[in-house]
């Protein structure tokens, strides 16, 4: 019997690999990002209390399209300008299983150009 290969199964195994790896704390919280077809979701998590202290999607109104590289600029943009307001100036990466391409590195660099340092 021939097992079909479940793409979000994958990519939760990936991300459960990376998170042994790292985790935010209040100095250097997580940056963690989701991407579905339509949007794309940022927060900025404090793993040691497991609060959220910042999140961006493109979801929220006038967040402009996420479904595209220019909507996830957009929110990397916003969730650093947002992280800053807090005083967070530095976070560490979760690119939440997906590959490091596409709409994930546009979030990433519009973040870094926005003065997030990671």
């Amino acid at each position: 019997m021939v097992s079909k290969v479940n793409r979000d199964e994958v990519r939760r195994r990936i991300h459960t690999r990376i998170r042994k790896k790292l985790a935010g704390t209040a100095a250097r919280p997580r940056l963690a990002v989701f991407r579905s077809i339509k949007h794309i979701y940022v927060q900025v998590i404090d793993d040691r209390t497991g609060t959220t202290l910042v999140s961006a999607s493109s979801a929220e109104k006038g967040a402009g399209n996420g479904g595209n590289v220019d909507g996830a600029k957009a929110i990397g943009k916003l969730v650093a300008e947002r992280a800053k307001e807090k005083g967070i100036s530095s976070v560490v990466f979760d690119r939440g299983g997906f590959l490091y391409h596409g709409r994930v590195k546009a979030l990433a660099d519009a973040a870094r150009e926005a003065g997030l340092q990671f």
